[in-house]
């Protein structure tokens, strides 16, 4: 057997190398015309012939029958009357009603025919048990509960000052949710620097590069809101604790302000304005122990004023300093105030002593309660949320809450309920994560937890419509995300669907509960169970 090696090689790497150059042409054959071949050409005559690439076609025409229509009316008359009584004579047609009704064989013909007229309308207002209502719904309740939570940036607002400070509150426009204020501050005692600004902003959602109008206050502003009744005034509470308002058509300035000695003495944390037939009325709270009554129509003095003395004699040494505020419109007399000392105070406004204008207190934090709202749904539900937890209260269970999430070691600086869904909350902690808890759909852990920046989140605020939120973090930068449509739509039979089992264990719990009070032993036992 013989052996062969094959050895390959590029022709480049051996013989010569290829040049190539320009050169003139050259003319190497030139063959000369056949005069005998002359004698066999014919001249052959030119003639045109057009021809066309294109497919013949035909057109027909075709009538169908014509539809005659014609126009005709009708005249009702009014029959059943005597030949002798005239229908047009209302007093005549009045004394024929009155005789006829008195005649004993018309009631029993009224009575026989009641009785069928009464059947047949019943019948028309049955209901069908085996009727589907949601046979429309099936396939999105089916995409809805099969869809992971989720959420997405949409745009980001940064403060456009080189000293970035704390975006501390938050605002939508009323009208449109398409603008959003933001109010900024520095919150650290003493440590502002001397050339940062004292502007908040008023940004248009869809233009993240330039704020659309610019707020000047005197003071750094903590808290923003809007008035629900009219989309173009704003009332602001300051670091230095007066209140302001400004109205967008007469530019950056404040429109007025509460004056220095009656205003509070510690940076106002929360402004929210109260229902009433002016829509000019709010109230205020802040660190010095004080809730003020306010009307911006006459911003010299407080209208009311309330100190949150826990023993309920009014002394302001004794105060607990308010950082939280709630009120709802369901409920015109309550005023509930959550304090640096972990304590919910419950208020009723329409008190004339301080001993009544202290309603009660609920107690369960170890820090401040930073976020305080009743759930738009339920509103003898409230939320709360402080330094390491978030709780769920009931108005009638004073002694403890109702639900808490696990202690976190990162701290949560803010929260609120879902506008569209009862069951659903919002948390945000300072490592930057934004938690969305849905309690019937998942009780240990939150929903969806989302890592929208790096620094701390300090506010939260949830369109009215659910879809949008904006997260304000403590350098400044505002997000707003798009939340998934299985968090933002109010489907009733998805929500009837979760609660069912939710329903039966509280039922449980309660016929537990009942049967312990019988027997003599504590009712309330405390369980952990994660919003």
């Amino acid at each position: 057997m013989k052996i062969v090696y094959v050895y390959t090689k590029k022709h480049s790497e051996f013989g010569h190398q290829c040049n190539f150059s320009d050169h003139p042409a050259e003319l190497h054959v030139d063959i000369l015309p056949d005069i005998s071949l002359a004698a066999d050409f014919t001249v052959r005559d030119l003639c045109n012939v057009t021809v066309q690439c294109a497919e013949e076609m035909s057109e027909h025409e075709v009538n169908t029958e014509r539809f005659e229509s014609e126009s005709r009316g009708i005249n009702h008359v009014e029959l059943g009357w005597p030949k002798d009584l005239n229908p047009e004579d209302m007093e005549a047609t009045i004394r024929y009603r009155k005789k006829v009704e008195k005649d004993e064989y018309y009631q029993n013909t009224i009575m026989q025919i009641a009785g069928l007229m009464e059947h047949c309308c019943k019948q028309n207002n049955a209901t069908d048990v085996y009727q589907e209502f949601f046979e429309d719904e099936d396939e999105e309740v089916l995409e809805e509960s099969e869809e992971q939570p989720s959420a997405k940036t949409i745009n980001v607002f940064r403060d456009p000052n080189e000293v970035k400070r704390t975006a501390s509150s938050l605002s939508w426009h009323p009208d449109g949710n398409h603008k959003l204020a933001v109010a900024y501050s520095s919150l650290e005692f003493q440590r502002a620097p001397n050339d940062m600004s004292f502007d908040s902003f008023i940004w248009d959602i869809e233009n993240p590069n330039k704020p659309e109008m610019t707020l000047k206050p005197v003071s750094p502003l903590v808290c923003l809101e809007y008035n629900p009744k009219d989309s173009h005034i704003l009332v602001g509470g300051s670091y230095n604790g007066q209140i302001a308002y400004w109205d967008t058509r007469k530019g950056s300035q404040p429109a007025e302000m509460s004056t220095i000695e009656h205003s509070h003495r510690d940076p106002v944390y929360k402004v929210t304005w109260l229902q009433s037939k002016t829509g000019t009325n709010i109230f205020s709270a802040s660190t010095d122990g004080q809730v003020l009554w306010w009307d911006i129509r006459k911003m010299s003095e407080p209208t009311e004023r309330l100190v949150l003395d826990p023993s309920k004699k009014g002394n302001l040494d004794n105060a607990l300093g308010a950082v939280s505020l709630e009120f709802e419109t369901t409920m015109p007399t309550k005023v509930m105030v959550g304090t640096e000392q972990g304590l919910v105070v419950s208020c009723n406004r329409k008190a004339k002593t301080p001993a009544e204008k202290i309603v009660c207190t609920y107690s369960g934090h170890h820090g401040p309660i930073y976020a305080l709202q009743r759930n738009p749904f339920f509103p003898k539900n409230f939320l709360t949320v402080a330094v390491w937890t978030a709780c769920i209260w009931s108005e009638d269970i004073k002694e403890s809450s109702i639900m808490w999430t696990k202690y976190h070691m990162a701290h949560r600086l803010d929260g609120c309920w879902s506008p569209v869904r009862p069951s659903v909350f919002f948390t945000l902690k300072m490592d930057g994560t934004l938690d969305v808890w849905d309690i019937l759909f998942k009780q240990n852990d939150p929903t969806l937890s989302l890592k929208v920046c790096d620094e701390a989140l300090c506010s939260i605020r949830v369109q009215d419509n659910g879809r949008f939120l904006g997260c304000g973090s403590q350098l400044g930068t505002t997000t707003l995300l798009e939340i998934s449509a299985g968090l933002n739509h109010s489907n009733m039979l998805i929500w009837c669907t979760r609660n069912i089992s939710t329903n039966c264990q509280l039922c449980e719990e309660k016929e537990f509960q009942e049967e312990h009070e019988t027997n003599g032993v504590s009712s309330f036992t405390r369980r952990e169970i994660s919003l």
